[in-house]
């Protein structure tokens, strides 16, 4: 190992922990807060079955063994003593931009983070999927701290061989791979199209929220005059003149459209979406939609 690598090594370290310390906080507050209570009852498994009392649910009657003996037997569930939870990061070119002090990528990093750490403080195993145009890097579901921190760095860090982005791709991965109900939370900016399909697959059989990392530049052009605006994903490069009003006003009223149409598409599969944006705290609108999510329960 050459002292270059050691540096770039430290720095990674150095960085990962800043990005801990940052979000320890927010991570401690959703423990305390019940994270993993926000996503109860979903993750059950079979424990026994019981002889009927009064007051039983009917619908857990367990018709075979009931048929079987003469009287009404019960199922038992328990809820799932270790829960999955899976995070699904948009590591396309695209992400790497942003308007102001960091870009879409660092702030979906601290978003993993306080996914992550609050996953393991909580007793459940996280899981992670690095994605762009194809799938970048897999680890699998696995509890602890030093897992947190592992996602935490390629969350930051992964290098990429691809540039676009493709989350059919990981939703038919994640369909396959996980056999098990898990909490999926797809990190992106949804800059993509053609997803909705195994998106809606994949949240019949888990439970997906969609966290959309929104910047400036998704939704309005700055006045700077003439631009050259180059497509990170596909290379194109064309020339923009941001001075007109009217461009400007297009562009805001496509990108207005762009997500509606992603939001209605989302609510139409029974898909959670909530916007982050990239410019301020990551933090609280995460806290916000567990907050609704636990008062919708």
């Amino acid at each position: 190992m050459n002292a270059e690598h050691e540096v770039s090594t430290a720095e990674i370290l150095r960085a990962v922990k800043r990005v801990q310390l940052r979000t320890r906080k927010a991570v401690t507050d959703m423990v305390a807060g019940g994270f993993r209570s926000s996503f109860r009852g979903s993750g059950m498994e079979f424990e026994e079955v019981r002889e009927y009392v009064p007051g039983d649910e009917v619908r857990s009657i367990d018709w075979n063994v009931t048929a079987r003996t003469g009287r009404p037997y019960v199922k038992k569930f328990v809820e799932e003593r270790e829960q999955t939870v899976y995070l699904v990061q948009d590591l396309s070119a695209s992400t790497r931009l942003g308007s102001g002090s960091r870009a879409v990528r660092s702030a979906a990093a601290e978003l993993a983070a306080i996914l992550a750490f609050s996953a393991v403080g909580s007793g459940d195993r996280v899981g992670y999927l690095g994605i762009t145009d194809r799938v970048e890097l897999e680890l699998p579901p696995r509890s602890g701290t030093r897992q947190a921190f592992r996602i935490v760095r390629e969350a930051l860090y992964a290098d990429t061989a691809g540039t676009g982005t493709d989350l059919a791709l990981a939703a038919d991965h994640l369909l396959r791979v996980l056999k098990r109900r898990a909490y999926v939370f797809v990190l992106s900016d949804f800059l993509a199209e053609g997803f909705a399909r195994k998106l809606a697959m994949l949240s019949r059989r888990h439970d997906v929220v969609a966290l959309r990392l929104v910047d400036n530049l998704h939704q309005e052009l700055p006045n700077v005059g003439l631009l050259r605006w180059n497509d990170p994903e596909t290379g194109e490069e064309f020339l923009v003149d941001t001075s007109s009003k009217r461009v400007r006003e297009r562009f805001a009223a496509q990108a207005a459209e762009r997500s509606q149409n992603t939001l209605q598409l989302m609510r139409g599969r029974g898909i959670d979406l909530v916007d982050v944006p990239v410019g301020t705290s990551v933090v609280d609108p995460l806290v916000a939609y567990l907050h609704l999510r636990d008062r919708r329960r």
